[in-house]
């Protein structure tokens, strides 16, 4: 019998089982929306042009206290309002309003121009020491690092890398077909980072979405680190 070696095959054997290696830091640029405000349109789209650099990771919340006003946003989630309002408390906001772009935890703007997510995002930059993000299917990993004054809690997000066709039938933005990219689907606290190596177990969810990770100093925080797959 003539054994025949195959390079690859025997490459891989040796390397053993294949580790997930961090992700790119990315900058996260959130955007605060609703189908049925007429202001909205110009930031979805600002939003979704500058989606398309690697180092952005831009993300469309829709929010609820729009949906009584005669149309209701198809994407819209209690706890992306809710998320919102942590945010107006920890920028010292008042109150809520649409559009909002919140870069990387730390400024806002209204968003309606790449211009002006480019300008908060030169002000407010995501800082260097946060904990290595990796993530897989399967599993969320964050290296040791610094302890944050208070644990940091880990955000599994869920998005649509797609560019929705959305047509509105009422309410202000009446018979406009609004194009919404990275929609999010599906917001999951997998728990909390202190400092420590951490492993998150990441459940199952929808075909056809795109996956990120927040680590953030608490409910409407800075953002430590984040990484999308």
């Amino acid at each position: 019998m003539r054994i025949v070696f195959l390079p690859a095959l025997v490459a891989a054997v040796l390397a053993g089982p294949a580790i997930a290696q961090p992700a790119a830091p990315v900058q996260v640029v959130e955007l605060y929306t609703s189908q049925g405000c007429s202001s909205c349109p110009p930031a979805d789209l600002a939003v979704a042009a500058i989606s398309a650099r690697p180092e952005i990771l831009a993300l469309s919340f829709g929010v609820t206290y729009w949906d009584n006003l005669g149309w209701k946003d198809t994407f819209a989630q209690q706890a992306f309002t809710d998320r919102q309002w942590a945010y107006a408390k920890g920028l010292r906001h008042d109150n809520v309003g649409t559009p909002q772009v919140v870069v990387n935890g730390r400024a806002d703007t209204v968003g309606q121009s790449v211009a002006q997510i480019d300008q908060a995002l030169r002000a407010a930059p995501l800082p260097p020491g946060g904990p290595a993000v990796s993530l897989t299917a399967a599993a969320v990993s964050l290296s040791a690092g610094a302890a944050p004054k208070r644990p940091a809690a880990v955000w599994l997000v869920r998005y649509d890398p797609s560019v929705e066709q959305v047509p509105v039938k009422r309410g202000e933005n009446n018979g406009k077909t609004l194009p919404i990219k990275n929609a999010v689907r599906q917001l999951v606290r997998l728990g909390e980072w202190s400092g420590d190596a951490r492993t998150f177990a990441v459940p199952k969810g929808p075909a056809g979405l795109k996956s990120a990770v927040l680590v953030q100093a608490g409910p409407g925080g800075p953002i430590l680190a984040a990484a999308k797959g």
